[in-house]
Formats: C-alpha cells, sequence, structure tokens
C-alpha cells in the first residue's frame, strides 16, 4: 500500500520483558490474561488519584477554559507520544505506557505552583518533589486493594517513576538504582517534556497569552509553520495554529526517534541492563533539536510562565496551599482519616502535605473559602 512504512517489529534485546520482571514488594499469582506491566497500566487508570487529575491545573487553573489542558488531559498525551516512540525503539509498550501513566500522580492543586510551596514549607523536613510524591501515592497513600497499602506495582515501573539519579546513587526500597532509568522510563521521560512543551505554548495562544506574531524567532515554530503551509494548511483557517502544533509534535517525535536510533545503534545493547549502566541517556533529542527545545522553553518561561495574569493567579494559589498548610498543622483533626493515620509514622508536616497534594484544585479553594480569614491566620 503506498504511504505504508514498513519498521523492524518485536521486540529489541534492549526492551524490559514483563516476564524478567523483579516483581511487587507482595508476591502476586500469576494473571490469566494481562502480563504485570499491563496489570500497572490498568491499576493506574482506576486509581482515585489519576481520576483527581481531572481538576488539576497543567498551566492553566482548572476550569478557566474548556479547551485549556489539564493535569489529566496532559498526562493521555504524554502516554500516545511514549507509546509512538516506545514502538519505533522496539521496547515494551506497556511499560512504557504505565510509567507515562502515572508519572504526575503525585502532582499537588495548582501545577507547580503548589508544588513550590509544599517544598518552600517542608524546608528542613525532606522538601516535596512531585515525583517522589507520585512514587508515594502508588506505593502509600492508594488504598483499594486487600493488602492494605499502595497499588503494589512492579519495581520496573515504581524505578521508573525515581527521576533525580546524581553522583550519589538513588535507592528504591534501600537498594541503590543504576545509573540510567530504563529505556522505557527514559522515553516516558522525554515525552513528558515534549508534551507539555508543545502543548503548553498552543495553550498559550489559545488563551491569547501569546500571539503568533511573538513566535517569528522561534526556530521550532517557523520550521513547523513551514511544513504546515508545505502540507496545504492555509495559514487564514482556523485549524491552522493547532495544525503547526501537530506539525511541531511531530518533527520532536521524529526527531527523538531518530536520535535516540543512533545512540542505540552505537552503543549496541544486548540488554536493559547495558541500556542501565550506561554513560548517559539513550533516549533524548538530537544537539540540534536539544538547542530548539531548549528555545522553546525560555520563550515559554519568558511569555506564559511568567506572564502577569499567570504570575497573578500563581501568587495567590500558592498563599491558598499555604494557608491550608498552616491551618493543618494548627488542627490535624480536620485532615481526612488516611492522613491522620500516618501522622505518627510520617510525621504531622508529611501527612498534611500528603493531604494537600491530593486535593484538586477546586476541592482545595472550596475548603480555603470555608475556613474563612479566622481558619487561615489571613
Amino acid at each position: 500500500m503506498s504511504g505504508v512504512h514498513h519498521f523492524e517489529t518485536g521486540p529489541a534485546p534492549y526492551a524490559v520483558r514483563a516476564e524478567d520482571s523483579r516483581g511487587r514488594r507482595l508476591s502476586e499469582a500469576t494473571h490469566a490474561f494481562r502480563n504485570p506491566f499491563q496489570r500497572d497500566r490498568d491499576r493506574v487508570i482506576h486509581s482515585r488519584a489519576f481520576r483527581r487529575l481531572e481538576y488539576k491545573t497543567q498551566v492553566f487553573l482548572n476550569g478557566t477554559g474548556d479547551h485549556l489542558r489539564t493535569r489529566l488531559t496532559h498526562t493521555m498525551e504524554v502516554a500516545a507520544i511514549a507509546r509512538t516512540i516506545g514502538r519505533r525503539l522496539r521496547i515494551n509498550e506497556d511499560l512504557v505506557e504505565a510509567v507515562a501513566l502515572a508519572h504526575d500522580l503525585g502532582h499537588t492543586p495548582f501545577g507547580h505552583v503548589g508544588e513550590r510551596m509544599l517544598n518552600r514549607l517542608l524546608e528542613g523536613l525532606g522538601g516535596f518533589d512531585h515525583n517522589t510524591q507520585s512514587l508515594r501515592v502508588v506505593d502509600l497513600l492508594e488504598k483499594k486493594y486487600p493488602w492494605g497499602e499502595g497499588l503494589n506495582l512492579t519495581w520496573e515501573v515504581r524505578s521508573g517513576l525515581v527521576k533525580r539519579r546524581g553522583p550519589a546513587p538513588a535507592k528504591l526500597d534501600g537498594i541503590p538504582l543504576p545509573r540510567q532509568p530504563s529505556l522505557e522510563a527514559q522515553v516516558a521521560d522525554i515525552s513528558d517534556d515534549l508534551a507539555y512543551y508543545a502543548h503548553d505554548l498552543d495553550d498559550g495562544l489559545e488563551a491569547g497569552l501569546i500571539h503568533v506574531e511573538q513566535l517569528e524567532d522561534v526556530t521550532l515554530w517557523c520550521l513547523a509553520r513551514e511544513e504546515a503551509r508545505a502540507g496545504g494548511g492555509d495559514p487564514a483557517a482556523e485549524y491552522f495554529i493547532p495544525f503547526v502544533v501537530r506539525c511541531l509534535i511531530d518533527r520532536l517525535v521524529g526527531d527523538a526517534i531518530s536520535h535516540s536510533l543512533a545512540r542505540l545503534k552505537a552503543l549496541a545493547p544486548r540488554s536493559p541492563d547495558d541500556v542501565a549502566s550506561a554513560a548517559e541517556p539513550v533516549a533524548g533529542f538530537s544537539p540540534r533539536f536539544r538547542e530548539a527545545v531548549t528555545e522553546l522553553r525560555t520563550f515559554l518561561f519568558q511569555h506564559v510562565y511568567w506572564h502577569p495574569e499567570i504570575l497573578e493567579v500563581s501568587e495567590r494559589m500558592g498563599r491558598v496551599v499555604r494557608d491550608l498548610f498552616r491551618h493543618f498543622v494548627r488542627r490535624p483533626d480536620e485532615l481526612g482519616s488516611g492522613a491522620r493515620g500516618r501522622i505518627e509514622q510520617d510525621g504531622l508536616e508529611r501527612a498534611v502535605a500528603d493531604y494537600i497534594a491530593g486535593m484538586t484544585d477546586r476541592y482545595a479553594l472550596l475548603i480555603h473559602t470555608r475556613l474563612g480569614p479566622a481558619g487561615t491566620g489571613s
């Protein structure tokens, strides 16, 4: 059939295999028709934390626009991109998808604003990081199975949620992790970056915070715009901007695939362990596109994330998180039963952070309004 490309299929030697999984913290019987990573994916999708992502901020406060992304739609877009890249690299798509779908389960209400405030409030007590919180959610905070705490996910999915691997080895269950995450986790990570840069640009245009005239010097936008025109796109048409964003994503995905394949060819890994012990990540953009992505990221910070309208809302929402934290530290009896039950084991401040991090935007605002000036100390 014309236009159909034929790619090599079947798992590559460096793909993580479900049958070789290191298993779960609590042993479970083999499922009749789903492999371990499929079960992990489904457990994430059916979790309460996943459903709450629908009402959590990506960039714009949830509810401010019907077409603007939420943390849930962002997560679904990340998973779709990650599956595409994973298939071309011939890695384990079930594992890629499970990591991608779980990567933001620990995000706070109001996006990174809430995260930064909780990190500040927990200074000296371990801080707060949404990646670490995602692991905490799947290990401890979700409760819907007979074993009590957590989703009991496989080691491979859980280790894929551990992002920070500096000079000192990161650990999981007290065991040092390898230098690099699995290729599946690397693909989920780069797909996250790719999705939020492209889609935050799209949302910034949709919301009217930025205009196409400001993008004339942004390399990726110009490349995508020319591709859209070459594909028959009419710059005056309503669809043109979304089509340019589509072309931009396609360019980034294509570059990530081609560069990662080139890195794999050079490294010639014969097992997942070869990927894990590599000197640097295998999945990524080419130097040219890495520079262009950095340029786009800088543009977004200057014109979207630091836009006066966004900053004004962010400042208010940061105060909401601060007020809620202070209130529940003073009144732990008003915490949910799950959070109260973790005070003795994890400390009051951490239990309060867990409770607030699990809130949706609208629930946090509702509770804040109910507390009033006396309850928040305002």
